[in-house]
């Protein structure tokens, strides 16, 4: 086969020697893009992807690496965590079946496509020659006979295609590297493989399966962008960094440091954010937002310009259109995603996090805060410091707080150990408490906040970073959902520490519940009672930790804050997986910065408790606001 000769191979087995010919390169440093395949086989992909990948182990001397997966969605999640922990550089292809094994990727895709990270979906499909339609799992829609059920993925892909034909794949695969490479555009991506066409032969130029190099752009900020920007930041008397996942993804928290250091700019950090600056530094403020620390949205409330680097601004980040109160106040908004930039009628400086930065460096070489702004900041960021710290401590008895688990973690973690979690009440007081040492040292998925990405994230996390210990901060709740990749934990020798924080119920929402007049209703883990008729009898007789057992886990049980750090101890010394069980009382808050979050309560209701909370969110809501910014830039100082 020479340069521009051809070679007959399935429309499968193209596909796999494409994937494993794709590299990124950024800076001078290249990469795989594909670090394998996470796959569940079913019919629609068994004799199409399963049979080139099979070929592939059997017959190549670096074969396309194949991980088998428990459930779809979990291995989405994994490979998502994976790009996340390689700052998006590479990933996972993941294959699927037709019906239900695609349409349970579409929550990862979701998921992925939220959070900016590269993953490439291949769900199998309908036949596309039709022969006896209506075949197993085959969606019929009176209105259109090409709709299948992998249209569920075109809302929460960043770009999907169809292969019904094999010419059409070089295409759509060129066209999906695009996509998977571009910092600005990355998410899922989708192609649909019809059953019949994965197993069709084809006459393939060489050139498409030869090895090819992606370059990941860094654009640098348009002249006139950081000009403007820079005056606007030199009117500042109360200037406040927020830091983003961009600061990390760019690799450019030395750039932050440095930055920071010589301008006197404090940083507030978002749940992506979180590790740009190490938790100790002077000018960390910490978490901002609706989980926020008490530093860090003081200084939000009172900034007068805000530089937004790598941050996306949700709601949480905001606490809601509230947290940044001053009149007026300015927001400097650098970003690669033009869409992200303009968030809060900010001055967009469409760039990557590192040129910004730098460039910022050297236009405002001879501009920094004032001394009493600094030393504001860094006493702020002391009293926080201080707060985590008797947080950590709180002894409270006879079963441990949240928040103790937390800080028995926090010692027992390594500094470029690695915290992964996801949902309910724990990345809440993971942002607020969680003392960050590594940039690549906090793994909270907080964009989606989806249920049963904990344990799966995990996994991607350690094939990403292995000689990186990482554990698994899962409550009962999500564990419940989504625990299935233990067992692939297990088959492959893959380290993590599990621990799993037993409060007999979801007590995020259990608790906003509460506060929102809701009374926690269906957020406990209850027999139904035959007095009452509800959910509020005994507590269910579940036992997570011998089912993690069963699943081939080592398992330690903790009772108290310090079993739980004996266990943690323990747990590193084990060759592979283990979770550390320990019962937490899910009544005792941590300590919090009063950020608000808007969750519309009844307007109407008979009960009290809903009266009262509906009177308190209109007190709350009253100062929300839309930041809408001015088009007249402030005189030059």
């Amino acid at each position: 086969m020479g340069r521009f000769g051809t070679v007959r191979l399935t429309v499968a087995q193209a596909l796999v020697r494409f994937l494993a010919a794709q590299r990124t390169e950024r800076d001078g440093l290249e990469h795989a893009l594909f670090a394998g395949c996470f796959g569940i086989f079913g019919h629609g992909n068994v004799t199409g992807i399963g049979q080139a990948l099979l070929e592939s182990e059997l017959l190549e001397k670096h074969p396309f690496r194949y991980y088998q997966a428990r459930n779809e969605q979990a291995m989405v999640h994994a490979a998502a965590a994976y790009a996340r922990m390689r700052n998006r550089l590479s990933t996972w292809a993941c294959t699927s079946s037709i019906g239900p094994g695609a349409t349970n990727m579409v929550t990862g895709a979701a998921l992925a496509t939220i959070n900016r990270l590269p993953v490439l979906l291949l769900p199998g499909d309908v036949f596309a020659t039709r022969p006896s339609p209506p075949v197993l799992q085959e969606l019929e829609h009176p209105e259109a006979g090409d709709i299948s059920v992998n249209d569920a993925f075109r809302p929460v892909s960043r770009f999907f295609d169809r292969i019904w034909r094999p010419e059409q794949l070089p295409s759509a695969l060129l066209q999906a590297m695009r996509v998977l490479t571009d910092p600005a555009e990355t998410g899922a991506v989708t192609l649909a493989l019809p059953q019949d066409v994965q197993a069709q032969a084809h006459d393939w130029p060489a050139e498409l399966l030869a090895e090819r190099v992606w370059h990941v752009r860094r654009p640098v900020p348009e002249p006139g962008a950081l000009g403007r920007a820079v005056q606007l930041l030199r009117s500042a008397d109360r200037p406040l960094i927020v830091a983003g996942g961009g600061v990390i993804y760019s690799d450019a928290t030395t750039e932050l440091r440095t930055f920071v250091e010589a301008a006197g700019v404090p940083v507030a950090e978002t749940q992506a954010g979180k590790g740009a600056l190490p938790y100790d530094h002077p000018l960390a403020a910490g978490a901002i937002g609706s989980t926020g620390s008490t530093a860090a949205n003081y200084l939000a409330a009172r900034a007068d310009v805000v530089l937004g680097i790598g941050t996306r601004y949700s709601d949480f980040t905001t606490a809601s259109g509230t947290a940044f109160a001053a009149d007026p106040v300015r927001f400097v908004n650098v970003n690669v995603n033009a869409a992200d930039a303009a968030k809060l009628s900010g001055l967009a400086v469409v760039a990557d996090a590192r040129e910004a930065l730098r460039g910022l460096a050297v236009a405002l070489a001879n501009w920094s805060t004032g001394q009493d702004y600094r030393d504001e900041a860094r006493r702020l960021a002391a009293e926080w410091n201080d707060t985590v710290g008797r947080a950590y401590a709180l002894g409270h008895q006879p079963l441990p707080a949240q928040c103790e688990v937390i800080g028995a973690v926090n010692e027992a973690a390594g500094p470029r150990d690695v915290v992964v979690c996801a949902a309910g009440s724990m990345p809440g007081e993971l942002h607020r408490l969680w003392r960050s040492r590594d940039p690549k040292g906090y793994h909270v998925e907080y964009g989606y906040s989806c249920m049963g990405y904990e344990i799966a994230g995990g996994l991607g996390a350690k094939l990403a970073e292995p000689d990186r210990e990482v554990f698994v901060l899962v409550g009962d709740g999500s564990y419940l959902m989504m625990a299935s990749e233990l067992v692939t934990a297990v088959q492959e020798g893959v380290k993590l520490i599990v621990v799993l924080v037993q409060n007999h119920g979801f007590a995020s929402i259990g608790a906003l519940s509460e506060s929102l007049g809701g009374q926690r209703f269906g957020t406990r883990y209850r027999f139904r009672n035959p007095d009452s008729g509800r959910l509020d009898g005994d507590v269910l007789p579940v036992d997570l930790a011998a089912n993690a057992a069963s699943l081939g886990v080592t398992v330690l049980r903790a009772s108290t804050i310090r079993d739980l750090k004996a266990a943690l101890r323990r747990a590193k010394d084990q060759p592979g997986p283990v979770l550390v069980h320990v019962e937490t009382d899910p009544m005792v808050p941590a300590p919090g910065s009063d950020a608000w979050w808007d969750v519309p309560v009844a307007e109407v209701s008979e009960l009290d408790s809903t009266r009262q909370a509906r009177a308190a969110y209109e007190v709350a809501k009253a100062p929300q606001r839309q930041y809408l910014g001015s088009s007249r830039m402030p005189a030059q100082s």
